[in-house]
């Protein structure tokens, strides 16, 4: 069994130049990824996708390898996560012979995670015989069978033609959970991939995992930064340990 994990790192990021460098509690987002990653037992190679020298340096700095650059065309705003994995898919059959069975797909803009939690999710999938993929989400606060549409009168409608005003007025346990997913962890099949050309396929197991805070602006730092501050870190404390401040 061969499981790895793969981190997405463009350079373009525009809400806040260099995001998955920049510095939180004193190391770069993508480390907390990388490391968290590294925690995990049976994680074989930590890879990331990068389509810039500077990051792959900065990964490979804290743990990581970096065998390739993205192409800048699949590392735009409008590229898809589809064509990342068949980027790194492709380039691993062609340059070592293989194709991994199982890949953790960490996203570097959720960087406090738990790896004991995320150990959870890939035990439950690798106990599953049909699972295609894997997805984190977490219970939405508000039921979205709640929420309304305006149609080309300028009138509101439901989400469903069956959503009628009254039924959406009915109590929010009328409703069944719905969830957000959060990018605490994906889980891809790599034959999955290959074979289909698609990442997640009709079988994705939900993995319930806790809320986890996300950056995507300047002020999602200070917030992380406090969050450290008042209930601290496993992952930062590892960092501290194997890669201390000066």
């Amino acid at each position: 069994m061969n499981i790895i994990a793969i981190i997405p790192a463009r350079s373009g990021s525009k809400g806040v130049p260099g995001k998955n460098i920049t510095p939180l509690a004193g190391y770069p987002l993508i480390a907390y990824s990388i490391m968290a990653a590294k925690m995990i037992p049976g994680v074989s190679r930590v890879i990331v996708s990068t389509d810039s020298e500077e990051y792959a340096a900065i990964a490979i700095k804290y743990g990581a390898e970096a065998p390739f650059i993205r192409p800048t065309d699949i590392s735009n705003d409008k590229s898809t996560d589809v064509e990342l994995f068949l980027h790194a898919l492709n380039w691993f059959a062609e340059n070592e012979n293989y194709v991994p069975d199982y890949i953790l797909h960490l996203r570097p803009t959720t960087p406090l995670r738990d790896p004991v939690i995320m150990n959870e999710a890939l035990q439950l999938i690798l106990g599953s015989k049909e699972a295609t993929s894997l997805r984190s989400g977490h219970a939405a606060p508000e039921s979205p069978f709640k929420w309304f549409l305006k149609d080309e009168q300028g009138y509101f409608k439901g989400l469903r033609e069956d959503l009628t005003p009254e039924l959406i007025n009915l109590p929010r346990q009328s409703f069944p959970t719905a969830y957000i997913s959060n990018g605490y962890i994906d889980i891809l099949i790599g034959p999955y991939i290959t074979k289909t050309q698609r990442l997640h396929g009709d079988k994705m197991m939900i993995f319930e995992s806790p809320f986890c805070a996300q950056v995507d602006t300047k002020e999602d730092f200070n917030y992380l930064e406090y969050q450290i501050q008042k209930d601290g870190s496993v992952i930062q404390d590892q960092l501290q340990k194997d890669f201390p401040l000066n």
